[in-house]
């Protein structure tokens, strides 16, 4: 009996542990930071997702990130060494289908393991194993197949896959996918590229990523010293100081996303405070001249100001957050959550279909016909840039690749660990966690929410023993009253300087806290503005007009972390319903900020495909006008008059494929904003 017992004890304690717990500390022989970030990534399968979040999760599994080798030789092909048959693909099986094939494994492999799905994982291993023993069987790189060491284009690319092989390794700790790591950075050429944010810049400093961490597992000296050499050189640190005096150019999108995050990741290694601060700055002017109301910036696939039919890359969406990311666990501060959680919750669900079967390659705020209103650049990626289609578009593989990663990431990261062996809830959502809390004790948290659709979070707390440990809860800064209990009882809810309430307590089986964040609806104001004079020649087909200063009004309307929309009804992703009214201008009462808008509420739908049937509706005072928008004058010149006053219903942006989500306003409804807006 006693036996029987004992048996039972183990195998209740093998239920809780995750797939690779979480370092309770660093281990012997491993880098250990001048700077300890604020948060440590759970392994992947750690952080599970429950509810809507799980539905979209297994959507992504049986559509695209599931089935996408079946749909083109760049995934089915790249990375064996042989060549593939696609756009700018080498004789020698390098070239563009290795960077997108890349951003498709390191997506595949994450989901794999977020989702315990045997069926994905396969797919990855059958890909990432012949890569790891090619390296360890004396490949110069992940690129095992040739002599030389990458450069280039090819340089960027191993990048990605070094990401995918991390992810892999954190997973399962075996140890041939960390010598293969270890080999392929050790003598990794120093030149890897520069941070000049001009033109097209793939540069191969995006390595730094897959570098660092490998050095974090290992201690070995060699790569860091690779690091540091690579960033102390002339041209990256006259980079870094144009960053911090405020020098920037409207570069490619894609690559600002990615290079600016780079000086911040040796931070923590050097202890350097300007490298963090120049990242800092390049955020800050990313947001200042080109952020859009769904928390990405333009980019098609240049960097375009602020404009209601203004492209965003989807390549851009998955950066986003991936940069955004790294800023939050080296910081802590949850001013990185909340931007992570409003390009989440918006941007990442708009340019993929409601069944994870098609995506596009370009999404804008506003979206009136399936082509021309807006429409892209005519030669790159070229005509039909906004249609859904299987692979984004035909020929440019690059954003049906980077959109697999946006769902595994975030799932990942909504709990990290803190260096007081505790957990912080980082994004918020349905999911289970399992880690290793304290004195190492196992610990279940089960997260019940259909949040942000609501705004209660309930959290039970599970831990295999009693145990004394923190957790962490960050309180959004749109948040104005947020409301805290643990077991009913409430507590004080005074987040620290970084945005969070620390919870340290012995918590017993059962044991709950119930989070309530109250949304508010509140009016985003600005301008349209110009096209960037400095990429006149590459959009060279725009009109001038659309050069010359512009101060265009609009209002977009949030909720908690949710932009609201206009919808049109869609018959599907690339058709509009025909004869639907949408030629409005908001007509609320500015002195009100948001109160005469009414919120209603309906029940979860039983599955969730972000319908346009939504379970929060917005309720707005408008007036209709007519309005012919074109690309050139996307939005009228001043404030509307307007005629017939009525109530209009928005819907979460991410619910729609067509819809207006930067209005017109009537000469009522404006307040004009600071001129820094």
């Amino acid at each position: 009996m006693r036996l029987k017992l004992l048996l039972f004890g183990v195998l209740c304690m093998l239920a809780w542990m995750p797939a690779r717990p979480v370092r309770a500390e660093t281990p012997p022989g491993a880098g250990e930071p001048l700077v300890k970030p604020a948060f440590r990534p759970l392994p992947p399968g750690a952080v599970e997702p429950a509810g809507w979040l799980r539905d979209w999760a297994e959507a992504a599994r049986d559509g695209i990130t599931g089935h996408l080798d079946e749909y083109h030789a760049v995934f089915g092909d790249a990375w064996k060494g042989t060549q593939v048959k696609a756009p700018n693909a080498a004789a020698d099986g390098t070239g563009w289908p290795l960077e997108q094939c890349s951003y498709w494994l390191d997506g595949l492999v994450r989901l794999g393991y977020v989702l315990h799905d045997e069926s994905l994982l396969r797919k990855a291993k059958a890909r990432l194993d012949p890569i790891v023993d090619g390296v360890n069987q004396g490949g110069p790189s992940f690129i095992y197949w040739i002599s030389n060491s990458p450069t280039g284009f090819n340089s960027w690319a191993h990048s990605h896959m070094g990401r995918a092989l991390v992810a892999y390794y954190e997973a399962t700790g075996e140890k041939r996918i960390l010598d293969a790591l270890d080999k392929a950075y050790r003598s990794y050429p120093v030149p890897m590229g520069n941070l000049e944010l001009t033109d097209v810049n793939v540069s191969g400093l995006c390595n730094l990523d897959a570098l660092l961490e490998t050095y974090s597992f290992t201690g070995d000296k060699r790569l860091l010293e690779r690091a540091t050499s690579a960033v102390q050189r002339p041209e990256v640190q006259a980079s870094i100081q144009d960053w911090l005096q405020g020098k920037f150019n409207p570069c490619h999108a894609v690559c600002a996303y990615e290079l600016i995050r780079l000086p911040a990741l040796l931070y923590p290694w050097t202890g350097e405070p300007s490298y963090l601060e120049a990242t800092r700055h390049a955020f800050q002017w990313l947001e200042h001249q080109h952020l859009l109301p769904y928390g990405v910036t333009s980019g098609e696939e240049f960097l375009s100001g602020v404009g209601a039919f203004r492209l965003t890359e989807t390549c851009d969406v998955t950066a986003d957050l991936w940069s955004s990311l790294w800023m939050y666990r080296i910081t802590g501060e949850r001013s990185w959550g909340d931007n992570m959680e409003r390009a989440f919750f918006n941007a990442a669900a708009a340019p993929v279909a409601r069944d994870f079967q098609t995506m596009c390659y370009y999404q804008s705020p506003n979206r009136i016909q399936p082509e021309s209103l807006p429409s892209g650049h005519p030669l790159c990626p070229g005509p039909g840039c906004l249609r859904f289609t299987r692979l984004g578009y035909p020929g440019v593989l690059c954003c049906v690749g980077a959109v697999n990663r946006i769902l595994p990431n975030y799932i990942m990261h909504m709990w990290m660990a803190t260096d007081d062996r505790g957990l912080a809830a980082t994004l918020y959502g349905p999911c289970t966690v399992n880690a290793f809390v304290g004195a190492h004790v196992p610990v279940k948290l089960a997260c019940q929410s259909s949040y942000p659709f609501e705004d209660t979070i309930a959290v039970q707390v599970t831990p295999a023993q009693r145990a004394s440990f923190a957790l962490y809860f960050r309180v959004p800064a749109w948040c104005r009253a947020p409301r805290l209990k643990v077991n009913g009882a409430s507590i004080k809810t005074v987040p620290d300087e970084h945005g969070f309430v620390r919870i340290e307590r012995t918590w017993a089986p059962g044991d709950t806290v119930t989070l309530r964040f109250p949304m508010s609806v509140q009016i985003v104001r600005g301008f349209e503005t110009e096209y960037p004079m400095a990429n006149r020649q590459y959009f060279g087909f725009k009109p001038d007009s659309v050069f010359a200063p512009r101060r265009l009004p609009y209002e977009s309307i949030t909720f908690g972390p949710l932009l609201f929309a206009l919808p049109i009804p869609d018959l599907d992703p690339n058709t509009p319903m025909p004869g639907t009214r949408w030629q409005f201008a908001l007509d609320n009462d500015p002195n009100k900020e948001g109160r005469d808008i009414t919120v209603e509420r309906k029940p979860m739908p039983t599955h969730w495909d972000w319908p346009l049937a939504a379970p929060i509706v917005l309720r707005v005072r408008a007036r209709d006008f007519d309005w012919t928008p074109t690309e050139a004058q996307a939005l009228p010149n001043a404030p509307v008059a307007g005629k017939k006053a009525q109530s209009i219903a928005l819907v979460p942006y991410g619910c729609t494929k067509f819809r207006i989500s930067m209005f017109p306003v009537t000469t009522r409804a404006w307040k004009n904003p600071a001129p820094t807006q």
